[in-house]
């Protein structure tokens, strides 16, 4: 089969490419003139220059393509235009959901975040569970504005549409929110734990990746939801495997949750008038996520999907690894 991948040089996607090519499907990736494409070269990946903000390159790339896996969103918890969540999350969705139905393609699996969920009524969250009113910043607004624009057109359109729901993800080679904690503690530039009694459920990239490629591969799942991830514990526990891995001590100092999001509101504040990232990583919609937490159970996907889920002791070993090169 010939599938279509978008965002396949982020941190998810350089994992999804490495699964695809061990298998014998063709990839077509998306990519933008300024990507580091040395690694889906040395896939043997297909390169489609373009963007999901330019539809004309989205239905020339989706040409001939049986399958699409979505991956391009804008995944931070802090940028100095916001309008980037709304144009990238929701209408770079919409025009890869169009250009796909378009396309005439057999399945669409598209890769949402768990924090669309907000912090609903039911927990443990699971696939059929209705999200909560509020979700907390502009990033999970817009991925779940992006996920409305899906389902819709899967049924008013009847768009071949699957959908993955990571938990918080982590392991080597990351750039974004969990290394940021991991890499800052083994560095000794963590001043403070904070939300310390926050419970997260983590999942290995890898594991994603699996649940993204075995989604794509299975008969008759169109309309299905996968929640991808398992083990859960509080933020203190992360902490401490850290610590127990690396051999860095965890800061003694522990901020209340209340002084933590006032601090985060105030270096978030400072960002927003300078343009620079918030300091230690602490932009106050990723502090908001972090104190709500994020309990789920991803066990649909061990039983249909046949996953088996790593232990995140041995991802944050190898993510260590890879932060200590």
């Amino acid at each position: 089969m010939k599938v279509f991948i978008t965002g396949a040089t982020g941190f998810i996607g350089n994992e999804v490419s490495r699964r695809f090519a061990l298998t014998d499907h063709e990839m077509t990736c998306l990519v933008r003139a300024s990507s580091n494409v040395d690694e889906l070269k040395k896939l043997n990946a297909n390169l489609a220059m373009g963007d999901v903000l330019d539809r004309d390159s989205l239905d020339h790339g989706m040409e001939g393509c049986d399958w699409v896996v979505n991956l391009a969103n804008i995944y931070t918890f802090w940028e100095p235009d916001k309008s980037i969540y709304y144009r990238v999350n929701v209408e770079g969705t919409r025009n890869v959901m169009e250009a796909a139905l378009d396309a005439g393609v057999s399945k669409v699996v598209h890769v949402s975040t768990m924090a669309v969920f907000g912090k609903p009524d039911e927990c443990p969250i699971v696939e059929t569970s209705p999200p909560g009113p509020n979700r907390f910043g502009d990033y999970p607004e817009s991925k779940y504005q992006g996920d409305c624009i899906a389902w819709e057109l899967y049924e008013k359109k009847h768009l071949p549409l699957v959908v993955i729901y990571p938990c918080v993800v982590t392991g080597p080679n990351d750039v974004k929110y969990s290394s940021g904690l991991i890499r800052s503690l083994i560095n000794r530039e963590m001043p403070a734990t904070a939300f310390n009694s926050s419970v997260m459920t983590w999942v290995d990239v890898r594991d994603v990746a699996e649940v993204i490629v075995r989604a794509t591969e299975k008969d008759n799942n169109v309309g299905e939801k996968y929640i991808a991830g398992k083990e859960q514990m509080k933020m203190e526990e992360f902490y401490g495997m850290i610590s127990d891995i690396s051999g860095v001590p965890i800061p003694k100092m522990r901020l209340p949750d209340t002084m933590a999001l006032f601090n985060a509101r105030l270096l978030t504040w400072w960002a927003n008038m300078t343009k620079k990232p918030p300091l230690w990583n602490m932009a106050l919609d990723g502090c908001r996520v972090a104190k709500e937490g994020v309990i789920a159970d991803g066990s649909k996907a061990e039983k249909e999907l046949g996953i088996t889920y790593t232990p995140i002791r041995t991802t944050l070993k190898d993510a260590i690894r890879s932060l200590q090169r």
